[in-house]
């Protein structure tokens, strides 16, 4: 895994196939993401739309360097309170360090409720972003340096000599 944080655009776009104790889930659902830490994490509200949850919402996230996995929750807000309806658990390393067309790849997991029964699926995009490239920076004569830091050189001295005996060679 990286030493450093990584940055990840997740775009969730639908659910389909929702159910809350045996009905169809189509109002008031949103989703909370979170990568590996209850510190790290947004929430999406769904909205309906032809009978499949269509977000369309896109976040960052901020993935430690230790992070293993991606948690997609799927909840319900119903008079009884908010009910679960499905997690989807996804490796990182499943997008992570791949090189894939466009830099966006689109991804659908299944949902399980507690239980572990199947309870729908979750379409989303994932997009890494790069992080940013350290610029080189010039000092005061000229000499340019990726490292940005100052640079200590130790002059090496030829003996006369040795620079003649160099020059008819």
């Amino acid at each position: 895994m990286a030493t450093q944080s990584t940055t990840i655009q997740l775009t969730l776009l639908s659910a389909e196939g929702l159910h809350v104790r045996g009905k169809p889930a189509n109002t008031n659902v949103f989703a909370v993401v979170r990568a590996d830490s209850i510190a790290s994490h947004t929430t999406a509200t769904a909205t309906e739309s032809n009978g499949s949850l269509s977000w369309e919402e896109t976040f960052s996230l901020k993935v430690g360097p230790y992070a293993r996995c991606l948690t997609i929750e799927v909840k319900c807000r119903t008079g009884a309170g908010e009910r679960d309806v499905g997690v989807a658990r996804i490796a990182l390393s499943d997008f992570l360090g791949r090189s894939v067309p466009g830099n966006r790849l689109q991804l659908c997991y299944r949902l399980r409720d507690w239980d572990g029964r199947e309870n729908g699926t979750v379409n989303f995009s994932v997009r890494v972003v790069a992080p940013p490239q350290p610029h080189a920076a010039a000092d005061q004569n000229g000499c340019e340096s990726s490292l940005g830091g100052v640079v200590t050189g130790i002059p090496v001295w030829l003996e006369e000599s040795e620079t003649s005996n160099r020059s008819n060679i």
